[in-house]
């Protein structure tokens, strides 16, 4: 097929995939805890029917303990080809709170050109790239292929990390594609070329027996709960830089938002500054952060006059992708032990640990990803970086040192994911269907 004869056949095929996308994003694939189960099995069953409509011969679900199941497909690579192993996942976050949606999370809704609904982006919008891209085709690929769509990464998604390990054929290919990132902003193509890694732990803070009067004992008994504010706020300096010894800034070498660009996606108030130092690239993508998600104090609300006798919080780091996580781990527990106050008792529980990823941006698939994105958008991508963890890429880089990765989706900035109102811009999704197929085509070309 020609570049136009493949940008027609997508374009002809759009009506039928947002069709199916509305189909898709009205089915609470909600893969947590205490959500209705059989929903994320009926959309593991679309997955199959939407894979089986592209031509693949070999589709299935295929079990991953203690998770939902991946759907698999697969396509015998003609002589000579590389193999395409193609990624997404079919489960969704929680809705969350429903007042704050403008329309019903699970009843996908077109206004103006954009598809509203969880998972609209993230990820339903990403295994539409890969369901448009090959229906172009018409069962005749170019490439061999291997296509996976998991069930449960938004939730415990390392239970597929674990699958790969024990199952190192399926995965096995000369180029990997991940469709569950995206452009900074609709029209601007890029690939995410830099992921940083997470780790996160809960500190327990105790300093009494239990909790006292604060008129009785205030003033001399240690409160555990100013000990833990006192420990945590030595985690960064007066300019909201991290100074944890061995976690110095980092630099990104591709182009990041700039300071109004950021602000406006995120949504910082008037006269709130931006934290940390560097370009907004190197606080975003090459540098170390520590976020507080959570803590277990006494409510507003419910407070009492009482000395604390126990504390706790949730805290998260985000790693350079060239670091340890387990290294910086230890590094920010050591280092509250050495600020804790009064000699409180300080207990750390429940670790994460995720590696980051880099990728080589020099191979054979990235030159033909970068032809097919200049054809389909009209320029160049550029690479970016991604503040948050995929540690599945992690592992996939480290299982198939050989193979180039390459990360791109419908997820821009202002798509809303993991959040209230979640929106696909319908032509973002054309144009990335467009860039998946061409780069199949150009990719299978090259010797």
């Amino acid at each position: 097929m020609t570049p136009d004869e493949i940008e027609r056949a997508v374009q002809a095929g759009l009506p039928q995939a947002v069709d199916e996308l509305k189909r898709l994003v009205s089915i609470p694939s909600v893969a947590f805890p205490g959500h209705p189960e059989e929903q994320v099995h009926r959309a593991a069953d679309m997955v199959e029917e939407l894979l089986r409509s592209v031509g693949l011969p070999n589709v299935r679900q295929i079990p991953v303990e203690g998770s939902f199941p991946a759907v698999y497909g697969e396509f015998p690579a003609p002589p000579g080809a590389p193999i395409v192993l193609l990624y997404a996942h079919y489960d969704v976050q929680p809705s969350g709170d429903e007042q704050l949606w403008r329309t019903p999370p699970f009843e996908a809704t077109e206004i103006d050109g954009r598809l509203y609904g969880r998972g609209a982006a993230d990820d339903k919008g990403g295994l539409m790239i890969h369901i448009l891209a090959l229906r172009a085709f018409q069962g005749r690929f170019p490439v061999g292929l291997k296509v996976i769509v998991e069930g449960q990464e938004e939730y415990a998604g390392e239970r597929l990390e674990a699958f790969v390990e024990t199952n190192p054929e399926l995965f096995r290919a000369d180029a990997i594609v991940v469709a569950d990132a995206g452009n900074p902003r609709v029209g601007d193509p890029a690939l995410t070329t830099s992921l940083r890694g997470m780790g996160a732990f809960t500190v327990e803070v105790r300093t009494l027996r239990e909790s006292v009067h604060s008129g009785s004992f205030g003033g001399a008994a240690p409160d555990a709960l100013l000990a833990l504010m006192r420990m945590l706020a030595h985690l960064h300096d007066d300019n909201g830089d991290v100074r944890v010894p061995g976690m110095p800034r980092g630099v990104f070498l591709g182009q990041g938002p700039s300071e109004n660009e950021f602000r406006a996606v995120t949504g910082v108030l008037d006269g709130v500054e931006l934290v940390g130092s560097g370009s907004i690239a190197d606080r975003l993508w090459a540098s170390y952060s520590i976020t507080i998600t959570g803590l277990d104090v006494p409510t507003v609300s419910g407070a009492v006059n009482a000395v604390q006798a126990v504390a706790r919080a949730r805290v998260v780091l985000r790693i350079p992708p060239s670091c340890d996580a387990q290294t910086a781990l230890d590094d920010v527990t050591d280092y509250l032990k050495t600020v804790t106050p009064w000699g409180a008792q300080v207990i750390f529980t429940d670790f994460v640990v995720g590696s980051g990823f880099q990728a080589d941006t020099g191979g054979r698939a990235r030159s033909a990803v970068n032809r097919a994105m200049e054809k389909a958008f009209g320029r160049l991508p550029r690479d970016v970086g991604q503040g948050g963890s995929i540690p599945l890429v992690a592992k996939l880089a480290k299982q198939y040192p050989a193979a180039e990765l390459l990360l791109y989706g419908v997820e821009d900035d202002d798509a809303g994911i993991h959040a209230p109102n979640e929106r696909l811009d319908l032509e973002e999704l054309r144009r990335m269907a467009v860039t998946e197929a061409l780069f199949l085509q150009d990719y299978a070309a090259q010797e």
